[in-house]
C-alpha cells in the first residue's frame, strides 16, 4: 500500500481552461515560449514566427503539459511593450501553434485586449503577472472568454519592481494579495475551478525573500487553489550559487522544482521541459512512495 508523505493541506486535483481540463494528479510542466527580443535568458528568445513554432513543437515533444506564450519581457527593469506590438508577436504564434501541438496554450500578458485575442486564437489560459492589478478590464475579459487564469503576486511593474523589496511580513502580504485577486476574479464571474495562484518568485522580492517563499511554500495552500511556481534560471539562483549567466542555472532550477513538488506545488513554469519534468516526477515518486 502506498503512503503519501505530508505535503500540506489538500489542493484541487484539476484546473479548468477554456477548452480543456488540466489534471493535477501529478506535477505539470509549463514550457516557456518567449516571443521577445529581450527576455533575461537568451536561450528562450524566439522572435521570428517560424522559430517560435519550432520551439513550441519542441517543448511539446519534450513533455510540456502546457505552453506559456509571452510577447512582453517581464524581467526586472524591462520596458513596457505597446498593445499593437504585443498582439503582433503572440496572436500568430498561438493561432499556428494551437494547430500543431496537443497540449493547451497559455498567454503570458497583463493586457486584457491581448488576453481576449489570444484566447480567441486558441489559448486556454491567461497568465497575468499582475494578479488583475495592471488592467482594470482583465477580469471581465477572462470571464467572458471562458479561459483559466493564473494569478501572480508582484509589487510594482517590471521596470521598477526591484526598487522596493522590503516586507514586514512577506508571506502574509503575498497571501492577502492573492486572496484579494481570487475574490476579484470570482466576483467578475470566473469560477474558482479556473483559478490558480503564483507567489511571484523574482517579482518585487529580494534574493533572500525568494528563498523564504520557497522555504514556506506550503503556507500558500491556505488559499485552496492550485499553485504555479516559476523559478526557472532566475537571478536568486545565480546569487545563491555564484552564477552570473542564466545559462548556467539549470541545476539550481531543478533543485527548486524538486523542493516545490515536496511542498505541494503542482505546476512548474520552466525553460527546460525535459529535465524539469524528470526532476518533478522523481520528486513526486519519492514524496508519494509510488510511481507516477
Amino acid at each position: 500500500m502506498s503512503r503519501q508523505l505530508d505535503t500540506g493541506p489538500p489542493t484541487p486535483v484539476q484546473l479548468a481552461g477554456r477548452r480543456c481540463i488540466l489534471s493535477l494528479d501529478r506535477p505539470r510542466i509549463m514550457g516557456v515560449l518567449n516571443v521577445t527580443p529581450d527576455s533575461f535568458y537568451a536561450g528562450s528568445r524566439q522572435v521570428a514566427l517560424d522559430d517560435a513554432l519550432r520551439q513550441g513543437v519542441r517543448l511539446a515533444a519534450e513533455g510540456a503539459d502546457l505552453i506559456d506564450v509571452g510577447g512582453e519581457s517581464t524581467r526586472p527593469g524591462a520596458a513596457a511593450v505597446d498593445l499593437a506590438a504585443e498582439l503582433e508577436r503572440v496572436v500568430p504564434v498561438i493561432e499556428r501553434l494551437a494547430r500543431e501541438v496537443d497540449c493547451p496554450l497559455s498567454v503570458d500578458t497583463n493586457k486584457s485586449q491581448v488576453a481576449a485575442a489570444a484566447v480567441a486564437a486558441g489559448a486556454d489560459f491567461v497568465n497575468d503577472i499582475s494578479g488583475l492589478q495592471f488592467d482594470p478590464g482583465m477580469a471581465a475579459a477572462v470571464a467572458q472568454s471562458g479561459a483559466g487564469l493564473f494569478l501572480m503576486h508582484t509589487r510594482g511593474r517590471p521596470r521598477s519592481m526591484q526598487q522596493d523589496t522590503g516586507y514586514s511580513d512577506l508571506l502574509g502580504e503575498i497571501i492577502a494579495y492573492l486572496k484579494a485577486a481570487v475574490t476579484q476574479a470570482v466576483t467578475a464571474g470566473i469560477s474558482e475551478q479556473r483559478l490558480a495562484i503564483d507567489p511571484g518568485i523574482g517579482f518585487g522580492k529580494s534574493a533572500e525573500g525568494n528563498l523564504e517563499i520557497l522555504r514556506r511554500l506550503k503556507e500558500l495552500h491556505c488559499l485552496g487553489r492550485p499553485l504555479l511556481l516559476g523559478t526557472s534560471r532566475k537571478s536568486f539562483i545565480g546569487r545563491a550559487l555564484g552564477l552570473d549567466n542564466p545559462a548556467d542555472r539549470l541545476a539550481g532550477t531543478l533543485a527548486t522544482v524538486s523542493l516545490g513538488v515536496a511542498a505541494g506545488a503542482q505546476i512548474f513554469r520552466v525553460h527546460d521541459v525535459k529535465p524539469a519534468r524528470e526532476a518533478a516526477l522523481m520528486a513526486w515518486a519519492i514524496c508519494h512512495q509510488q510511481m507516477p
